[in-house]
Formats: structure tokens, C-alpha cells, sequence
């Protein structure tokens, strides 16, 4: 609905968005789009397509608040209350009682990435209830290895039929894709946000990997005094610098593209050879040999340096997995311990 008169207090939250992208020009305002998730960039653009003439006087008074915020901001601290607060001054409650249940469930910026996260038996018990066509529009959005698990799970002749569609699927038009991620959203992702619960064993691997060396030894060790196996399944779970190795060497050559190369060089200050010789062995002889002179040319380092660079590997390492863009190897039954 175009605005046609100056009440401003009666601008919805993406309906002030478009007026500042308007406001900030086709270059800084198009900057603003690529911050934004999907779903933001359409209730903003749709806000855009609507808008019509803008009074001056309703540009001035966003600009000034918006400054005003801006100019204001001292300590910000963000959290569950105060998001949901921020969403209850722009969007009904119902709806923000459905994005704060999405934000409880599994992890992913977007409705898809969440869906990447469930586990194969609980998407695939979903699943095998819709129809084929519906699945295979599903599996096509899904990472290639956890698509091959849900598959698995389906019933043999059910599956087949999903297989069959996906062969013969053409371009999905966007109407119908927003269709099934709001059903999804809607009857699957909210009652799982409802009724699952997060292994305290994941959560803490999760938190322990964000620890600096020492702390984490220190944790550990002290937990292993008190209950050995909580502290062997959290181990079994963290992933760490050294299981870099398990990142095939396709992995390795898109993780080495990825981060800048004096980052690499202060990770590897005092690692194992066989996790030197990995990043060597999957760098051109050229680029190898640059490597090892900034590693030798590093000389005495911070240990909280190394720390640093290495949680930043491991890092980015995380997010390309998620990404389907590498693979991390599962560890074999030998290194897991339960």
C-alpha cells in the first residue's frame, strides 16, 4: 500500500527499510541487500514495490531516528528478550511467536540451512507422509550427503518414486518453492522447535570448541575427574584443529583458498607434521614453499595467536561443511568413544 499521508508512527518495520534503501541510493542502498537473508529481501523489496511517493517530511523523520539510534548506541547487547521485543513493535504476535520458534530450533541462517540440520530419520519420518513431488523439491534443496541419508530412510518403493521425480524435475518455479518452505515452516519446523531438545553433550563440544587450548584442557581434564564418559562422548564430538585431517584434499584446497594465507601460517606454528605436510601437499610447489618461509619467518608467537588463527580455521572450515562446498569425514568407529 503506498503511503499517501505523513503518519509516520503507522510505517511497519519494512516498509521504514525500503524508504532508508531508498534513501541511501541505488549503490549503498544495493550494499544493504546482500546483508540481508532471503526472507528479508523479499519483505523489504515487496515494501519497495509499494511504497509510492514518499513525503519529504517522512524521509526527514526516518532519517533522524534512525541517527538518533544510531547516535545514541552505547553498549548493545543482543538476546532472545530483546529480539523478540524488536519483532512485537513491527510484526503481529503471531507471527513473531512463529519466528521465535524457528529461532529455537535447529541451527541455520535460513528456513533451508535449518532443515540441513535435522537429523535423516526425523526429516524422513516427515516426509515420507507428503507427496513424491513435494520430497524430491525437498532433497533437491538439501546438502548431496544429507540428501543420500534421508533417502535411505524413506520406504524402498516411496524413495523410488521421490528418485524418479528428481530425474525428471525441471527449473522449480519460485511460487512453488515458497509454497513448500511454508508448509515446511509452518507444520514441520515449528513442532520440532516444540518438542526436540539439544544433546547437553552437542551443546557443550559446541562451546568447548570455542575455548582457548588451555581452557579447554583445564575443562576437561577437570570434568574427566568427575565423570569419564561425559567427557569422552564431549571429545568424541568437538571437532578441533587437528581433525582437519579429516577434510579430503579437494576440502583442504577450497579451505586454503578461503583463508588468507598469513592466518594459515600462524595456525600452523607448532602443529604436527601431519598436519603441516597436509596443507603443503595440497598447495601448488610454489605456494607450498612461500608457506613454509612465513612459517619459518614467524619466529616466537603468542600461544593465544596460534589459538586464535587455529579456531579460525576450524571455523570457516564448520561453515564451508555446512555450505556443501566440503566434506568432513565422519570418525571411524576406532576414535569415537561413547
Amino acid at each position: 500500500m503506498a503511503i499517501t499521508s505523513p503518519d509516520y508512527g503507522a510505517l511497519t518495520g519494512p516498509q521504514k527499510a525500503a524508504i532508508l534503501v531508498l534513501a541511501l541510493g541505488d549503490v549503498q542502498g544495493g550494499k544493504l541487500f546482500t546483508m540481508l537473508h532471503d526472507d528479508e529481501i523479499r519483505e523489504v523489496s515487496k515494501a519497495l514495490v509499494h511504497l509510492g511517493p514518499i513525503p519529504a517530511e517522512i524521509v526527514e523523520q526516518l532519517c533522524a531516528e534512525f541517527n538518533d539510534s544510531v547516535n545514541n548506541a552505547t553498549g548493545l547487547v543482543g538476546g532472545i528478550e530483546s529480539t523478540e521485543r524488536l519483532l512485537l513493535m513491527s510484526l503481529p504476535p503471531s507471527r513473531v511467536a512463529q519466528i521465535m520458534e524457528e529461532i529455537h530450533g535447529p541451527a541455520g541462517r535460513t528456513m533451508w540451512d535449518k532443515l540441513g540440520n535435522v537429523d535423516e530419520d526425523v526429516l524422513a519420518s516427515y516426509l515420507k507422509n507428503e507427496y513424491p513431488q513435494t520430497v524430491a523439491v525437498v532433497i533437491s534443496k538439501l546438502r548431496p550427503d544429507h540428501a543420500a541419508r534421508v533417502l535411505a530412510e524413506l520406504p524402498e518403493g516411496f524413495a523410488t518414486e521421490v528418485v524418479v521425480r528428481l530425474l525428471c524435475m525441471e527449473t522449480v518455479q519460485p511460487d512453488v518453492l515458497t509454497d513448500v518452505e511454508r508448509t515446511l515452516r509452518l507444520e514441520f519446523m515449528s513442532n520440532l522447535a516444540r518438542t526436540s531438545r539439544t544433546d547437553p553433550h552437542e551443546q557443550m563440544a559446541t562451546i568447548f570448541n570455542h575455548l582457548d587450548r588451555r581452557s579447554e584442557t583445564k575443562f576437561l581434564e577437570a570434568l574427566e575427574r568427575r565423570d569419564q564418559d561425559a567427557a569422552d562422548r564431549i571429545r568424541a564430538l568437538m571437532f578441533t584443529f587437528d581433525d582437519l585431517g579429516r577434510i579430503s584434499a579437494q576440502g583442504i584446497q577450497v579451505l586454503l583458498r578461503t583463508v588468507q594465507k598469513d592466518r594459515i601460517a600462524m595456525a600452523l606454528k607448532g602443529a604436527a607434521n601431519d598436519i603441516k605436510d597436509l596443507f603443503f601437499r595440497n598447495l601448488s610447489d610454489r605456494a607450498a614453499k612461500m608457506l613454509r618461509e612465513e612459517l619459518e619467518g614467524l619466529g616466537p608467537v603468542k600461544l593465544r595467536d596460534v589459538d586464535q588463527a587455529r579456531a579460525e580455521l576450524v571455523r570457516v572450515a564448520k561453515d564451508l561443511a555446512a555450505e556443501g562446498r566440503i566434506e568432513i569425514k565422519q570418525a571411524s568407529e576406532e576414535e569415537v568413544v561413547f
